[in-house]
């Protein structure tokens, strides 16, 4: 990684300071501010981080522009194509992707902290019956911590990735739990002898009075939601996970944290929100009228699942997804309006010149939306399903900004617009 100057010259006075470049491996320059306040009085301005990297990382890669994504510099369409969800994580924990019997580990590893202690199942039953998923995977989440308080030493390499196993080991029994839960079923118990996927949707769908038989398209289009969205560089839920995290605070409550985020309907709820506009959408015959409300700016309506605010071109995940939703539709012949009315807008979007300009093309949670409403998962457990797979990538950063040497606390400036200096009023003369 080499390093040259930028010179920042004050046309006023004249003065100048020399900043650092800061070059990563692959990507653009980034200019080092860390001096400019001490060195000039001034602060930089850069609402929502547009232009800001807040970290080093060796984790993933994007380059909006191309439309490319990688996990450790492997293209996301190979991993999708030839990886397990377990091998990505093991790839983004650990930086290289593991060799047979590393993977056997892993997964013996994971399968060993997939149980709960049965204390949760009460602790579930503190919330109201119809309390929103992510409601009760957050609180769960940071409530491990009260399980492994004795156990919780930050500063240990072995102890990190102990939290990391079970982190993505218990997740997918939570989540299965907080579900069961919400329905009113009973908790059932993770079989491990079942691959991570299948596992996962057993805990969700199995009742004890008849087996559950699962197509395999089912586990497939699962198991690929979960790489791709494993892990995304630096969006709102990632960096509030580093954030937090660079407090000292322990994994589990990091997560929580980093789960919170998600949930908002612009994050991870995106969608969520796609399922909800398709239902105003109601048929497809109403596509039409709806993509003219969606151009007229006036209207106030937004087609959700289009465009991205890093890809300038088409989402790459969205590119992978998109075949699996149709091989999804086609394999399980589901008859659903919505379905019918996501195909349609598909169409529609994919060729009307006014999309294509600017290339605001259907993106991953447009087709993720679709898939999961095809495998029968409610509306209320898309962004947890989110969740699950996007603990490896959380955790990787955790643990990264943890072994990064010199790190320190976030703690981002401001630009004041409140009063300025104002004298005190006794209560009885206000």
């Amino acid at each position: 990684m080499s390093e040259t100057s930028f010179k920042l010259v004050n046309e006023t006075t004249h003065e100048s300071v020399e900043l650092p470049l800061i070059r990563g491996s692959i990507g653009p320059t980034a200019i080092d501010i860390g001096r400019l306040y001490k060195e000039t009085g001034n602060f930089t301005y850069d609402p929502g981080f547009v232009s800001t990297a807040s970290c080093r990382s060796a984790i993933t890669y994007i380059d909006g522009e191309a439309g490319v994504l990688m996990y450790r510099g492997y293209p996301i369409e190979e991993l999708a194509k030839q990886s397990s969800f377990l091998e990505v994580a093991y790839l983004l924990l650990h930086g290289n992707l593991p060799s047979v019997s590393e993977l056997e580990i892993f997964e013996t590893e994971v399968g060993r902290h997939t149980m709960i202690h049965d204390s949760m199942r009460h602790f579930l039953r503190g919330f109201h019956y119809d309390a929103h998923p992510m409601a009760m995977l957050s609180a769960s989440i940071a409530s491990l911590s009260a399980f492994y308080h004795d156990e919780i030493n930050i500063e240990d390499p072995d102890a990190r990735r102990l939290a990391a196993i079970r982190l993505i080991a218990k997740m997918p029994t939570i989540a299965a739990a907080c579900y069961r839960y919400s329905i009113g079923w009973p908790m059932r118990f993770p079989h491990n002898n079942l691959d991570y996927c299948t596992r996962f949707l057993h805990m969700m769908y199995e009742v004890p009075s008849e087996p559950l038989e699962l197509n395999p398209i089912a586990t497939k289009a699962l198991e690929l939601l979960f790489i791709l969205h494993a892990d995304h560089e630096q969006n709102a839920s990632t960096s509030t996970v580093r954030l937090v995290g660079s407090t000292g605070a322990n994994p589990y409550a990091s997560i929580a944290a980093g789960i919170a985020a998600l949930w908002g309907p612009a994050h991870g709820g995106a969608n969520e929100a796609v399922l909800k506009m398709l239902e105003e959408i109601g048929d497809p015959a109403n596509v039409s009228k709806a993509v003219a409300r969606a151009k007229d700016k006036e209207s106030g309506f937004r087609l959700m699942g289009f465009g991205h605010r890093v890809y300038k071109n088409f989402d790459p995940r969205a590119k992978i997804l998109r075949d699996m939703c149709h091989q999804v539709l086609g394999e399980l012949g589901v008859d659903d309006p919505l379905l019918n009315v996501a195909m349609k807008l598909e169409e529609v979007a994919l060729n009307d010149e006014y999309f294509i300009e600017r290339k605001l093309y259907p993106n991953v949670d447009f087709y993720s939306g679709i898939i999961y409403k095809a495998l029968n998962i409610p509306a209320n457990m898309f962004t947890v399903m989110f969740s699950i797979a996007r603990t490896a990538g959380w955790i990787a950063h955790w643990i990264e900004h943890h072994e990064t040497p010199g790190a320190r606390i976030g703690r981002p400036r401001q630009i004041y617009t409140g009063s300025v200096r104002r004298a005190y009023t006794p209560i009885e003369l206000r």
